[in-house]
């Protein structure tokens, strides 16, 4: 029971981890190809992981699940969708923030003469 926490915070570093290194890797590939607007692309690239997380849902829900009813149907995929909406907003702020300090921190050394 009380490991429990301790992988989760694992699990939640690793994502992360992966978004922002993702993101970020991306961001500078379209800056490379002196594409700039990386604002909601950031967002974008590192929020899309949510539709995975949903696809899986309805995947669980197809082969594990035994939903007949159509109100029983509608909540699970009603709190399906705010739990993805969510996970959405909380992986593209950090690949967002991850972006927008990996570009500050490029253009901060350019030396202009």
């Amino acid at each position: 029971m009380y490991y429990m926490f301790g992988f989760l915070f694992l699990v939640f570093t690793i994502l992360v981890i992966t978004c922002s290194e993702t993101t970020v890797l991306l961001c500078y590939f379209h800056l490379c190809a002196e594409d700039y607007h990386w604002w909601w692309r950031s967002y974008l690239t590192s929020g899309f992981t949510s539709f995975y997380l949903f696809v899986y849902c309805i995947h669980y829900f197809m082969t594990k699940l035994t939903i007949t009813g159509t109100v029983s149907t509608l909540l699970y995929f009603g709190y399906t969708l705010i739990m993805v909406f969510l996970f959405f907003l909380l992986t593209g702020t950090v690949g967002f923030f991850a972006c927008f300090w990996f570009v500050r921190k490029i253009y901060s050394v350019v030396k202009v003469d």
